[in-house]
């Protein structure tokens, strides 16, 4: 071929390839990242920027499972994602688009989104062996799979390209708790890790000193105001007298720990020598509003059932234990600034179905008289919106003096819920009980729960508690899709983990929501452990962590 014609050749490939590119960005917009617990901060679950993955497309023969990864022990953090991420250590340096997910075997991995191909993974200690040892003070809860690592979702700066993550190593017998300010290039620590203390003083002037072989980091950590956050509660309810809530805080960038924390149970004592107001949400992330003020559930505390119980603001100072409430706090952790607390509490305590079991979800801002919303759902089944400018306090009764702006029945709730928007109206997907339910939030003439449509049950015979978590995709205002993993079934051996995706819209004339997809994401063998999985969906592709493994779901 004559050189002029190769020349000509080479150009009209590279136009083709550009206008290629650019078709390709302004089809599917930039790469999404995913740096935090249920996408943002107000723990809406809702990725708004999805235009590869339609209804129509999940609904068809091309969409399912791309990847199975190996990894080496059961995973509860969710996964996050970041594109064009310069990896420059292992075996393939240069930009990649990177999942990482942090296993309780303490080791972080970095795969490619594409391949499946770890990149990079390191392990950061042996692991606290819960359920074999029983030198350990947590030994027999059987909440946890075998070991207790890396528990609670890390979360990821950007600009910094650093992770931050709590880890959890058992060293000479000893359980212990560092944070962790990790290179997302290279897995290496940017600054030296710090081992996790506080103490705080209780109302009997002793002084209460953290325990990490009685506390759980579960919850997901939370960057706001230039500093990381991270929420304890316990293992099962072992250590009653040992083990209390704690909501910590560091510097970014230093680690250096925050001059106040919370402990949310400051009683020096207790009829039943029994403490917890625990934090642990079924590993829902500790959210933040936009003016920088924390917001967490609390589970039960003192249960003696003659009645004996210690109730919310006992003590002096007020809120010296807040027990079974929606907590709003000062960024600097220096003041519990306001809470909710349901008005049956005694009795939510007495039973064990604690308030504590799903996590608070902040509305993006509502039309109308009250604005700033939260809304959080517990183990009696009630789904309570509040107005997170006065959450309400504890109302002690009647039934209906609880101040709540609305309430509604979604089933028992181990789970959390997410929010999207639709045709102009802001939406609260819960999941409790076995179905996804979508409600509106509608803000006039009064503000109200409506509800619009319910799914087919997810998940069959599940062998764990009530509930399970979603997500939300949608391109802006259109296409939302669902997702969801159900929990532990025991009709397979193992017990699988299913994904699900629901079409938002209703169609047909009933509130059923139609089923798009179901298919195994993993399989669940330590059914003691509720299987708290969050689908995460990013840039074409659905990512679901399980028992050993990570599954890629995407279109073919």
């Amino acid at each position: 071929m004559p050189k002029r014609q190769q020349l000509l050749r080479s150009i009209t490939i590279l136009t083709v390839m550009a206008v290629s590119m650019v078709f390709m960005s302004a089809c599917h917009g930039k790469p999404h990242a995913v740096t935090t617990y249920h996408y943002d901060n107000l723990r809406t679950g809702w990725n708004s920027h999805e235009d590869q993955l339609t209804p129509r497309k999940v609904a068809g023969s091309h969409f399912g499972l791309l990847q199975a990864v190996t990894l080496d022990d059961q995973v509860d953090a969710q996964p996050l994602v970041v594109p064009d991420e310069m990896i420059t250590a292992g075996g393939s340096p240069g930009k990649h688009d990177v999942v990482y997910v942090a296993t309780e075997g303490d080791t972080i991995y970095a795969i490619e989104t594409t391949s499946g191909a770890v990149l990079l993974s390191k392990n950061f200690g042996p692991p606290v062996p819960i359920l074999t040892d029983p030198t350990v003070p947590a030994y027999g809860c059987g909440n946890n799979g075998p070991n207790i690592g890396i528990n609670g979702t890390p979360v990821i700066d950007l600009p910094s390209n650093v992770m931050y993550a709590v880890i959890y190593t058992y060293e000479s017998s000893i359980p212990i708790y560092r944070i962790h300010e990790i290179n997302l290039s290279d897995l290496t620590d940017k600054v030296p890790p710090v081992q996790i203390t506080a103490t705080h003083a209780l109302t009997n002037g002793t002084t209460f000193q953290f325990n990490a072989g009685w506390q759980r980091q579960r919850p997901g950590l939370l960057e706001a105001n230039g500093n990381i956050y991270a929420a304890f509660g316990s293992f099962c309810d072992w250590g009653g007298s040992a083990s209390h809530g704690w909501l910590l805080g560091w510097r970014a960038g230093s680690l250096t720990p925050l001059p106040a924390n919370q402990l949310n149970n400051q009683l020096g004592t207790s009829p039943a020598n029994f403490f917890l107001s625990s934090v642990w949400m079924s590993g829902y992330g500790v959210a933040a509003d936009p003016g920088g003020h924390l917001y967490f559930v609390t589970g039960n505390s003192d249960s003696n059932l003659a009645g004996a119980y210690y109730t919310t603001y006992s003590g002096t100072p007020s809120y010296a234990n807040i027990q079974d409430s929606v907590v709003r706090m000062r960024p600097d952790l220096s003041q519990v600034h306001d809470l909710f607390t349901p008005w049956d509490m005694p009795y939510l305590d007495q039973v064990d179905q604690d308030f504590g079991s799903g996590g608070a979800l902040l509305l993006p801002d509502q039309p109308g008289p009250l604005p700033h919303l939260v809304s959080a759902a517990g183990k009696d089944g009630k789904m309570y919106l509040l107005n997170r400018d006065h959450l309400g306090g504890f109302g002690t009764g009647p039934e209906g003096s609880d101040n709540v702006v609305a309430e509604a029945n979604i089933g028992a709730c181990w789970c959390g819920p997410s929010y999207f928007e639709s045709d102009g109206k802001g939406k609260i997907v819960s999941s409790g009980g076995a179905r996804a339910m979508i409600w509106e939030v509608r803000t006039s003439p009064d503000i109200s729960l409506v509800h619009e449509g319910t799914s087919p049950v997810v998940g069959g015979a599940s062998v764990q508690d009530s509930g399970f978590f979603t997500t939300v995709s949608s391109n802006r205002n259109a296409d939302a899709i669902i997702w969801a993993v159900s929990r532990a079934d025991s009709s397979s051996n193992p017990p699988q983990l299913l994904l699900y995706a629901f079409d938002a819209r209703l169609s047909g004339g009933n509130n059923e929501l139609t089923q798009l997809f179901a298919q195994p994401a993993g399989t669940w063998p330590n059914t003691g452990g509720n299987a708290n999985v969050v689908p995460v969906v990013a840039n074409g592709k659905v990512y679901v962590a399980s028992n050993k493994q990570l599954s890629i779901f995407g279109l073919h």
